[in-house]
């Protein structure tokens, strides 16, 4: 008989039992079965040996000691603790059952079923039961040949016992099921996958086990590299923690690290764990059994092979999180079949999902990008930066519908369908963090082609969100791939777009550099309304530098251009930059001129973005003409404009000048009302201009 693991104990009881007596015609399970009289002095102590110390869960230990204090004699109660390897679901089982030990008189078995282990073997059922029933004393010839027989044989011993079993590292519902006792024992399960099925039909209840909070996780390893060492070095410690993503055996094996080595500095170790290639190794004792590479590796290949295959290419994903969408691209496979897949993987542990959303943690994402390594299959890095640039651009489409298109490869994997302005939104604001994963993911591989319309896609959403930072690096991004490509206009376009990013951040000098890049690029090209739009932003910019006559200049010379080649859309804008620039140079009357007949034309194009700003410009103006209710009302027109579209850094601005009106006005509980929102959306956006406002009502006050 094969020994079902290294925890088996008692595996000669039966030799010592003596004479044939036995119980005749007891049924359970619909097979009737002959149970042998036991010695009354055989009471199995299976547990295996505490790790220690043991730190937290001390939710999880209060659920399975209540349920075990509500469970009465009525009925067999199943807990399944699961969790990604490494989480300490073993240390908790075993921990919280020799707490509760001597509530259970007739025993307590212990087997480990070896579902995640590197021989590959699992412990059958009628291995794991035989070595059950070995453990109450029955013979090797009082044992049935068949499982089910078997079964109804251990369900017979134990029907009338208190006993308490442990079965640890289950790989799947079927293995577990021939194991449940009788009515009178209490079950602990553990495993890597969530064994649903035992929920479903079984009535068994669910503990998932998190990663350890930060305290317990820091506690954790101070207790095994000792407290004075942990507390002169609080950061290396901190570090330490997030670099081993909370799981304990992680920190056991970092606190293990320093442990051998009492040279080793904190700093030191935890230097090793911040580069993401070579955190596995650091984390690797050498052993088969002890190591985060090897653990993964039980999990990895207990998958079907199109599960591993994806579980592979998560590890090309760069982003926080995955949609089902994306997922499916990386993988060449239908949605449909993705979400299969991925269920598979939330089973195993291997990825969380959250909202329909998919993550791994740092360290089982190292593993993914250390299997898939340098054999990355064809088109799947592409696949995937399609999937996001093709959907960024029909969401740019539905945020800004009269801007400009550019031309891109085509898509080798479908978009997700966004049918409005407010699922545009909706999805960049969900995406965007993946967005400028796939700008970074491009250059890694080299697809430049695809960095630069990645950068384009995403910039209305950044404008309107306020993300100046992630703009900038993203269209810098976008001018070292132009210009790598060869692609002059692509470059031009860059240098333009980067420079809005660079005023915003107050960069004046470093934006104008940019334009002059740009302008000289499109002179070069003959390309009029390029040359239009950065003379728009130079405009922009001389007046952030006080240089009001330049910006008009620029101002002029854009809509000369706009005109030329028929662009209404491009006349508007100018217009509206010609009369604000005008009103700043000490003009009102004439900017009020231009921004009323820029107002007409974008309403007559429904333009709302355009509208905004320029009911934005005509309350500062009308403002400064001391028309206070005009005033008032054209920016109250631009923030019910800046909120349907979503435009919060327009719309705080708006606020700004209301406040302003507001109190010219003599109304200062109301202009303290606008300043205040003003001032939150500013600071949601760490925008420069929430100094300002914070100065406006401190002088209020």
């Amino acid at each position: 008989m094969t020994e079902p693991g290294p925890d088996r104990v008692h595996n000669a009881i039966g030799s010592s039992v003596t004479g044939p007596v036995v119980q005749a015609g007891s049924v359970s399970g619909g097979i009737t079965v002959t149970v042998p009289a036991l010695p009354a002095h055989i009471v199995p102590h299976q547990l295996p040996a505490v790790a220690s110390p043991f730190v937290g869960r001390a939710e999880e230990v209060a659920r399975l000691t209540d349920s075990l204090e509500h469970a009465g004699d009525g009925g067999s109660l199943i807990h399944v603790i699961s969790a990604t390897a490494g989480a300490g679901k073993t240390t908790l089982a075993v921990r919280w059952a020799h707490q509760v030990s001597a509530r259970f008189p007739d025993g307590q078995l212990y087997v480990n079923l070896r579902g995640f282990d590197p021989s590959g073997a699992p412990v059958t059922p009628a291995e794991a039961i035989r070595g059950f029933l070995d453990a109450f004393g029955v013979r090797p010839e009082q044992i049935p040949v068949a499982l089910d027989a078997q079964a109804a044989l251990y369900r017979s011993l134990l029907a009338e016992r208190r006993v308490l079993v442990v079965l640890d590292n289950a790989r799947d519902a079927e293995q577990v099921r021939p194991l449940l006792p009788g009515p009178r024992c209490f079950v602990v399960v553990t495993s890597r996958h969530s064994l649903d099925s035992l929920i479903v039909r079984e009535g068994a209840r669910s503990i998932r086990l998190d990663p350890l909070s930060h305290t317990e996780a820091t506690e954790l390893v101070a207790a095994r590299v000792g407290a004075g060492r942990a507390e002169t070095s609080p950061a290396a410690v901190r570090e330490l923690v997030d670099r081993c993503v909370r799981l304990p055996l992680a920190l056991v094996l970092a606190a293990a690290r320093a442990i051998a080595d009492p040279a080793l500095p904190l700093d030191a170790l935890a230097e090793e764990l911040r580069d993401e290639q070579d955190r596995l190794d650091a984390l690797d004792l050498g052993d088969t059994y002890l190591g985060m590479r090897a653990v993964f590796s039980w999990s990895y290949q207990a998958l079907s092979p199109p599960a591993a295959d994806l579980f592979r290419l998560l590890g090309l994903h760069q982003g926080p999180t995955i949609g089902l969408h994306a997922a499916a691209a990386l993988a060449d496979v239908p949605v449909r079949r993705a979400r299969v897949l991925l269920a598979e993987l939330t089973q195993a542990h291997l990825v969380e999902e959250s909202g329909k959303r998919y993550a791994l943690h740092d360290l089982l994402r190292s593993y993914a990008a250390e299997l898939v390594g340098g054999s990355v299959p064809d088109g799947a890095v592409r696949r995937l930066l399609d999937h996001y640039l093709h959907t960024a651009l029909a969401a740019d489409r539905r945020l800004a519908p009269h801007r400009a298109k550019i031309t891109v490869p085509p898509a080798t994997s479908p978009p997700v369908e966004v049918t409005d302005e407010t699922r545009a939104l909706d999805w960049f604001t969900t995406e965007h963090a993946n967005l400028l994963a796939a700008v970074a993911t491009a250059e890694q591989h080299g697809e430049h082609t695809r960095v630069w319309p990645l950068a384009w896609s995403a910039v209305t959403y950044f404008e309107r969100k306020g993300h100046w930072r992630d703009w900038l690096a993203t269209q810098t991004a976008a001018v070292t791939a132009a210009t790598r490509t060869g692609d002059r206009s692509a470059e031009a376009r860059a240098h333009r777009l980067a420079s809005r990013a660079a005023i915003r951040l107050h960069r004046y000098d470093d934006a104008a550099a940019h334009l002059e890049r740009a302008l000289g690029l499109y002179e070069d090209l003959n390309i009029p309304v390029g040359k239009a739009r950065t003379h728009i932003a130079f405009s922009w910019v001389r007046e952030l530098q006080e240089r009001y006559t330049e910006a008009v200049d620029h101002a002029i010379y854009a809509l000369k251009l706009f005109r030329e080649v028929g662009s209404r859309t491009g006349e508007a804008r100018a217009l509206d930059q010609l009369g604000w620039e005008l009103a700043l140079a000490g003009d009102c009357e004439q900017g009020l001129v231009h921004c009323e007949h820029a107002l007409d034309l974008f309403r007559a194009l429904d333009h709302r973005a355009g509208q905004a700003d320029t009911e934005d410009s005509l309350g500062y103006i009308n403002h400064q003409l001391g028309r206070y209710d005009r005033a008032e009302s054209h920016l109250r027109r631009s923030i019910a404009l800046c909120r349907s579209l979503g435009d919060q850094h327009t719309e705080a601005v708006a606020h700004d000048r209301l406040g302003d009106t507001l109190f010219a006005s003599g109304r200062r509980t109301k202009a303290r009302q606008s300043w205040t929102t003003a001032l939150v959306l500013f600071e949601q956006e760490a925008a420069p201009e929430a100094a300002a406002v914070r100065a406006k009502l401190t002088d209020l006050r």
